[in-house]
């Protein structure tokens, strides 16, 4: 029989083993690391918060500095929306105020003040004497401010014409004293007041000269 020879097999040894385990260990972790670092940048960039960018005050992209001046410009935009809103009321009173001149007309509060104010540029227009000190001093003593008024016990009242508003004027009295250009109504503020600085300039001289009961 012909005779045949076995291939010689290579002994592997055990340190060979404890080699090549090394190895395919090393080059699964390699291969471990390589795989992964895409996958992990990849996260990180999808978590990644999107970059801002800045806007102007009307929305426009804007420079990298108007981000950080943004409050500023808002509140700069606001100041001169407020000064021009002022400038723009006051430009309205002033124009009120020169189309009350032109037509001679003023606008009085409707108070104590504003009826002796208001008193006093129709005495100055009639040439009737009288301060604003001396109205109101007679006032406050003869009704304390109060225009309806009534003293319903002196001779006056007795005699069935009591005295009446600001500055206790009696009918009769009231109605050859009264000023024209105010109401004919005895008790009306500005017409009661103007009626008895016109009797008290009459009798007295002047308003101011009055003291007492007149």
């Amino acid at each position: 029989m012909p005779s045949f020879t076995l291939p010689r097999i290579t002994r592997i040894t055990r340190t060979h083993k404890i080699a090549v385990a090394v190895l395919a260990a090393a080059g699964a972790t390699s291969g471990l690391a390589v795989t992964s670092a895409p996958d992990t940048a990849q996260a990180a960039s999808a978590h990644a918060p999107a970059a801002v960018k800045p806007v102007d005050a009307k929305g426009q992209p804007g420079k990298a500095d108007d981000a950080k001046t943004g409050r500023a410009v808002t509140a700069s935009v606001a100041g001169h929306t407020k000064v021009a809103d002022v400038a723009k009321q006051h430009s309205t009173q002033q124009a009120a105020s020169r189309s009350a001149e032109r037509t001679g007309v003023k606008d009085y509060s409707n108070n104590l003040d504003g009826w002796i104010r208001q008193s006093l540029d129709i005495m100055k227009a009639k040439g009737i004497p009288g301060s604003y000190e001396g109205l109101h001093r007679n006032i406050m003593r003869e009704s304390a401010g109060n225009p309806n008024a009534v003293n319903n016990w002196d001779v006056n009242a007795v005699n069935g014409v009591p005295s009446k508003g600001l500055l206790q004027v009696i009918q009769p009295t009231f109605d050859s004293y009264h000023v024209s250009g105010t109401p004919k109504n005895l008790t009306d503020p500005v017409a009661n007041i103007t009626a008895a600085a016109n009797y008290a300039a009459d009798k007295y001289g002047s308003i101011d000269k009055v003291n007492s009961a007149y």
